[in-house]
């Protein structure tokens, strides 16, 4: 087997919080939002949020959802081509709270990151590609 990337990762949300997760993740980070025209017709269960050309956070409502414990989920890493300063601001600009700063060694090596969460508890590592 040889891999290159991960496709997506699959997360919950509650049922009514479709438009909260379109607050946080297209209107707060900047990501687009993909196959919201499929969701509501019915077609799929979940909407994705474009990360990269190649990667894709879906989101699915579901009227089961539990917030993630730490014992079963710690956080989704995403690269972002930009500097620690510029993420920061970007996060600052829309009100998001920055958990964490940390130098994370990661896939392709130790660069700066800050840890939010988002609205459903779900934390989110962002982590610079550019110095």
């Amino acid at each position: 087997m040889n891999a290159t990337a991960i496709d997506h990762v699959k997360l919950h949300i509650p049922d009514e919080g479709i438009e909260t997760a379109l607050g946080f993740y297209r209107d707060a980070l900047g990501f687009g939002i993909d196959g919201m025209d499929l969701y509501e017709s019915g077609a799929k269960p979940f909407f994705s949020v474009r990360l990269a050309p190649g990667a894709v956070i879906h989101l699915q409502p579901s009227d089961e959802f539990e917030e993630p414990t730490k014992a079963a989920y710690d956080h989704v890493a995403i690269r972002v081509d930009e500097t620690i300063d510029g993420i920061e601001a970007t996060l600052d600009d829309a009100g998001v709270e920055i958990d964490r700063r940390l130098d994370p060694l990661g896939a392709t090596g130790v660069a700066p990151a800050v840890y939010v969460t988002d609205p459903f508890g779900y934390r989110i590592e962002l982590k610079a590609e550019r110095e």
